[in-house]
């Protein structure tokens, strides 16, 4: 049974890329892993957690997937070589580091580890 209000799903919009380069994208940066729903939704499992940012001065207009690295330049490397926009490079936070890129479809995403 699940807990009640557990965030478990996060459906992004693909709408500025293709599914294609999409799938394409994070398959080869994170060796994401796909099932396909027909020809416009495809559905991956790759764990979540979440929290809210109440910071005024820096807190994102939409929803920001954060996803997690153990080697932070190996994972921005490999962001980039399939495709990825780096939007903010490695920078330090009270938990670690981390970078943000955007994706094929414009969606931008975090990455943070140690």
């Amino acid at each position: 049974m699940k807990h009640t209000g557990k965030l478990d799903y996060l459906e992004l919009p693909a709408s500025g890329g293709t599914l294609d380069s999409v799938k394409a994208f994070y398959a080869a940066a994170f060796s994401w892993t796909f099932t396909d729903y027909g020809p416009t939704y495809s559905a991956f499992d790759e764990g979540l957690e979440g929290g809210f940012d109440a910071d005024a001065a820096g807190a994102v207009a939409k929803p920001l997937p954060v996803l997690y690295s153990e080697n932070l330049e190996e994972t921005l490397a490999a962001v980039q070589d399939a495709g990825g926009n780096i939007v903010r490079p490695i920078f330090s936070f009270p938990g670690g580091r981390r970078f943000h890129f955007t994706d094929p479809a414009g969606n931008e995403l975090a990455v943070w580890g140690p």
